[in-house]
């Protein structure tokens, strides 16, 4: 199932939808032949109005359980990365490079316990990274 998905800044978690309705929230989700989204009209709007809205996205097929069990060894270089101030395209976090597609996406929940704050952690592994193919 292809799916759209997006940090949900009041909940704390990442927000699945399909077909333009949100169908579920997650703490985790690995997706499959992603593509890195960020509307133009929405990041102008963050930029004039200094408020967040949904803009950006990572769209793929939802993947199966442990399909990405291998992500904690290689997540660390591959990080992506969006600032809407700062940005205009989501980033790789290795290089600064743009990425628009990977292979694979796995985006994350890091929990500090000694705050209890949640923060995305998106992770791009495979096209836009030739080295790891």
């Amino acid at each position: 199932m292809r799916v759209e998905v997006y940090w949900n800044l009041h909940k704390k978690c990442w927000s699945v939808r399909h077909k333009g309705k949100v169908i579920a929230h997650e703490r985790l989700v690995d997706l499959i032949d992603v593509t890195w989204v960020v509307q133009p009209a929405g990041n102008a709007r963050v930029r004039r109005e200094k408020r967040k809205n949904v803009h950006a996205f990572a769209r793929g097929t939802l993947a199966e359980d442990g399909i990405l069990y291998y992500c904690s060894d290689l997540c660390g270089p591959n990080r992506a990365r969006y600032d809407p101030y700062e940005h205009t395209t989501f980033m790789r976090g290795f290089d600064g490079e743009t990425l628009t597609t990977s292979n694979y996406a796995r985006l994350t929940t890091l929990t500090n316990y000694m705050t209890d704050e949640k923060k995305p952690r998106a992770y791009a592994i495979g096209a836009s990274d030739p080295t790891l193919l």
